[in-house]
C-alpha cells in the first residue's frame, strides 16, 4: 500500500431519519468509493409524552449518538408535506430538533428529500421501504436487513456518501468555524 492511500482517513456521516416517535439512525464510514457500516438503531420518545418532553427526548438522543459515534456529518432527510397538516407539522418540529441535535454538536448538516434518497440508493425515486432496506443490506454488506427506520438512515448517510446528486450535498471548505459556530460562506 502506498504512503499515500494508508494516510487516508474515513469520514464518518451520520444519517437521520426524524420522526416524533421513532427516529432512525445510522453510521458510516466512507473511504473514497467504499462504505462501511458502523452502526444503526432507533432513537424512540415515550407514548404519553408531550410534544416538549418529546422533542428534548430527540435532541438528546442526537446527541448522545454524536458523542457516541463521533461523525463528521450528519444527513437528514427533508419532510415531505403530508395531507394531514397536523401531522406534517409535528414531523417538522422533530425534524427541527434533530437538527438542533446535531447543529449544537457542531456537525455540518446536508439535506435531502426521500425522492433524492431512494433515487441514489435504489435507483427510483418511489421505491418502497422494503426495497430501500434491501440495497442498504447489500451495499452495506449486512447480515440482514435493518429495521425500516434505520435502513432509511443509513440511507440518507450513503446518499450522501455518493455525492448526493449533487443536492444539499456539503461541500468541504465552504464554512468555517469562529468561536465554535459554524458559519456559512
Amino acid at each position: 500500500m502506498s504512503g499515500a492511500a494508508s494516510q487516508r482517513v474515513a469520514t464518518r456521516i451520520l444519517g437521520l431519519d426524524p420522526g416524533l416517535r421513532v427516529t432512525g439512525f445510522g453510521v458510516i464510514d466512507q473511504l473514497g468509493s467504499q462504505l462501511r457500516y458502523v452502526a444503526s438503531g432507533c432513537i424512540r420518545t415515550r407514548d404519553g409524552e408531550g410534544l416538549p418532553q418529546r422533542l428534548g427526548t430527540l435532541l438528546d438522543g442526537v446527541r448522545e449518538v454524536v458523542a457516541t459515534y463521533a461523525p463528521d456529518q450528519a444527513v437528514v432527510e427533508i419532510v415531505f408535506v403530508n395531507v394531514n397538516p397536523k401531522s406534517t407539522l409535528l414531523l417538522g418540529q422533530a425534524r427541527g430538533a434533530v437538527i438542533c441535535g446535531a447543529v449544537a454538536c457542531e456537525l455540518p448538516v446536508a439535506e435531502y428529500t426521500a425522492l433524492q434518497v431512494k433515487q441514489a440508493v435504489v435507483g427510483y425515486g418511489k421505491a418502497h421501504k422494503s426495497q430501500v432496506q434491501h440495497m442498504v443490506q447489500k451495499l452495506l454488506s449486512l447480515p440482514q436487513a435493518p429495521g425500516t427506520d434505520a435502513a432509511d438512515a443509513l440511507a440518507c448517510a450513503i446518499c450522501h456518501a455518493n455525492g448526493g446528486q449533487g443536492l444539499g450535498r456539503f461541500q468541504p471548505g465552504s464554512a468555517r468555524r469562529r468561536g465554535g459556530r459554524l458559519l456559512a460562506p
